[in-house]
Order: C-alpha cells, then structure tokens, then sequence
C-alpha cells in the first residue's frame, strides 16, 4: 500500500478523477489516495509547480505525487517517475518536473506509454500498475540511464541585485492575495539586515515584515512569509490585487508551457534596499 497524491488540472466536473483512483485502487484497495488539487492551470507552469511543491514537502517519504498537466498538448511516448527527497514524483516529461524539484532529480527513469494508450486513462492505467511494480522492487531506477535527455525548464527566479529584487506574481490566491517569487531564506541573504521598501504601487509601500495579517490595521497592506516561506503581498480584510491591479500570469501569452519574448506577460513587484 501507499500514500498517492493527486494533482491535475482536469478539474472534477466528470467521472475522470474518480476512475483513476479506482485504477489505483484496483491495484491495491488499501492504498490512501489524496487530492491536492484538479484546478491546476495547464499553461500556468510556475504557479503549477508552486502549487505542487508546497504541498508535496509535508507528506512522509515514499509518498507517489501523480502530477497531470497539459496531457494533450503532444502525443506522449513516456511519463517520467522520479525520486526527490524520498518522495516519488510522476508526471508528463513536459519540464513540470524540474520546476517542483527546483533541478533535475538524481534519480529519474522514463516509464514508457504504449502507442494504444492515447487517451487519459490509458496512461494512468500504465501508472497504476508502475505503482504497485515499484512497491514490489527496489530497483526500479538501477537499470535507468541517469544522463536520459528530459525537458528540463528552471522554476520563475526573482532577479536579484545588490540593492533590489525584481520579484513576480506566482499565484493570486481566493483572498486576492499576491504571491511573489521569493522565499525567506532569499530575502533574508540578501537583506542583510538592511532597510528596505516594498513597492506595491506608486502610493503604496511596504517596510516592516508582518508576522501574520492582523499585524496591522483593518484595510492596511502587509508582507508576511506565508506558510509555504514565499514572500506574500496582502490587506487586512482586503483584496490587495483588486485595489492595485496586481495581476498574475497572463495565460495567453504563453503556449504550452513555453515562455514567450514579451517580458511583461508577469506583473513585477520590486523591493529596494538602503545601505
């Protein structure tokens, strides 16, 4: 048995997300099988791979994190299957792997689709059964090529200078919070312990980090480092991205996960340091 994840963007309007847990469950019925989301965003890679990792972190090792996004965008040969920090990640070779991960896995192996599994369930069939296979053996990557040409693409990084960060919106969540590129840990190395500004808008900054939102006054802004450590623009019982038009990832800019040239297809939040 196992702990298997569920991540997709093939929302839960239908039957789909049902029969794949019972093909999980076919092969194994004490297998727990959790849903983190089914609205991933199947040309949004960053704000997937923010979604995923965020929650991936808190689950025990040998969890399975099937990851399904933009299935349909080319015809799919082979998934990969990786292990990252004792958790198993499973998804399309379309780059998402590297972006949860934040680099490439040590250990990844491609797990081939037979050219009669063309739709959806088919393939998760095929990942089922590589499931329960895997449970069975500890080889599984042994016989694997380490150096096999994947996709790999960078996760959204802030652009970091000495005296500024240029950060970009990840995710506006349900509460019009803003969600930048940038952790604590990022933020804290290159502050130094100096001043800084947070510029939200023209008339709008930001100077003190907020330890939650009740920090400051009823309709106030705040920074905060939310619970996944990313740097997090927000208004004590507000809509901070209503009130300053702060917009996250402009979906019809970019074609099947690939960035474009227009560089203002993010919204950019910079934040200044004194001396």
């Amino acid at each position: 048995m196992a702990i298997i994840t569920l991540s997709s963007d093939v929302g839960q309007q239908d039957f789909i997300v049902g029969a794949i847990k019972g093909q999980l469950l076919s092969q194994d019925d004490r297998h727990n099988i959790v849903d983190i989301t089914h609205y991933l965003s199947n040309t949004n890679y960053p704000q997937a791979a923010y979604i995923c990792a965020s929650a991936f972190k808190y689950y025990p090792a040998n969890t399975f994190h099937i990851v399904i996004l933009n299935f349909y965008s080319s015809p799919i040969t082979h998934l990969l299957v990786a292990r990252h920090r004792d958790q198993y990640i499973i998804c399309p070779d379309n780059g998402i792997l590297t972006m949860i991960a934040g680099e490439r896995p040590k250990e990844v192996a491609k797990l081939s689709i037979p050219p009669q599994a063309n739709d959806l369930l088919s393939m998760t069939g095929v990942v089922a059964k590589a499931i329960s296979y895997i449970l069975k053996t500890e080889n599984f990557f042994t016989l694997t090529d380490p150096n096999a040409a994947i996709v790999e693409t960078l996760p959204l990084r802030p652009h970091i200078g000495f005296e500024t960060i240029e950060c970009q919106i990840l995710f506006i969540d349900n509460f019009e919070n803003a969600v930048l590129n940038i952790t604590r840990e990022q933020f804290d190395e290159q502050r130094r312990g100096r001043p800084f500004v947070i510029l939200v808008s023209r008339n709008e900054e930001i100077t003190t980090i907020s330890s939650h939102y009740s920090s400051v006054q009823e309709g106030d802004c705040l920074a905060w480092f939310n619970s996944a450590g990313y740097l997090e623009i927000a208004i004590n019982k507000g809509n901070v991205a209503s009130l300053f038009g702060l917009q996250g990832y402009h979906e019809n800019m970019n074609k099947l996960g690939k960035v474009t040239q227009n560089k203002h297809f993010y919204h950019t939040i910079k934040i200044f340091f004194g001396v």
